[in-house]
């Protein structure tokens, strides 16, 4: 079957990154785009860019369901043990990615950090099905992680009840350490996780409830957004 040319504004709009970024992953071979000669422009094709958001896309679906349901066993996650052994497969093959250079033990531990809160924050409290989504593909440089929990709202409430919004949460939990035993003590890790990404060629997307937000490289403030969907528990997007 044909695959269909987009430019590089089109796939910016499919995957949801800028096109800046886009510009910066051809460059890094972390997305390749297709070069016309006479003119220099970007384009890519249609199946690379729905191979790439596909697990993304199922992840997202998981968590914006009014049902729940068991993902496939290929990215289920159904306890922690699981995820710690997949966790540990990641990480050898981070290793075998050469571009990846001493980054490769970063990039598994922010993912080893996003997987663990939801599971030590989400214990007695999933909505309905318990575990996470985990999928990734190293060739495309995705990493994706969900998980049905309660969200971080709920759980940061019982630390800081005065907290009203998703977008407030979001914003806590990425910027502020907060003392106190789990669960309340969810974002502390986040903290973390934000570092690494803003100091390494990294792109992270988190979303929780009706808050998201983006880091890259080099970010200085956190601009956390409203969306216009309501996912339950948390989606995350990892670009390596």
């Amino acid at each position: 079957m044909s695959s269909k040319l987009l430019t590089i504004s089109q796939a910016s709009k499919m995957i949801g990154v800028s096109i800046q970024t886009l510009r910066r992953w051809d460059d890094s071979g972390k997305l390749p785009s297709i070069r016309k000669k006479k003119t220099g422009n970007r384009y890519y094709t249609s199946n690379d860019i729905e191979d790439y958001i596909k697990s993304f896309k199922s992840a997202k679906n998981w968590v914006l369901s009014d049902v729940g349901h068991e993902p496939h066993l290929d990215f289920y996650c159904p306890n922690i043990s699981v995820f710690q052994a997949r966790s540990i497969r990641l990480m050898t093959e981070l290793n075998e990615v050469k571009r990846l250079g001493e980054t490769f033990s970063l990039i598994a531990g922010i993912v080893g950090e996003i997987g663990n809160n939801s599971f030590d924050h989400n214990i007695g409290n999933w909505s309905d099905i318990p575990g996470i989504f985990f999928s990734y593909n190293l060739k495309k440089g995705i990493i994706v992680l969900a998980d049905r929990g309660q969200g971080i709202l709920a759980t940061l409430k019982k630390a800081k009840p005065e907290l009203i919004s998703h977008q407030d949460a979001l914003h806590v939990a990425f910027t502020e350490v907060i003392s106190g035993r789990a669960p309340e003590n969810r974002g502390n890790g986040l903290k973390f996780v934000r570092d690494v990404v803003s100091n390494n060629d990294i792109y992270l997307f988190f979303q929780t409830g009706n808050a998201q937000l983006e880091i890259k490289k080099n970010t200085a403030e956190l601009k956390v957004k409203k969306s216009d969907i309501n996912l339950h528990g948390c989606l995350v997007l990892i670009n390596i």
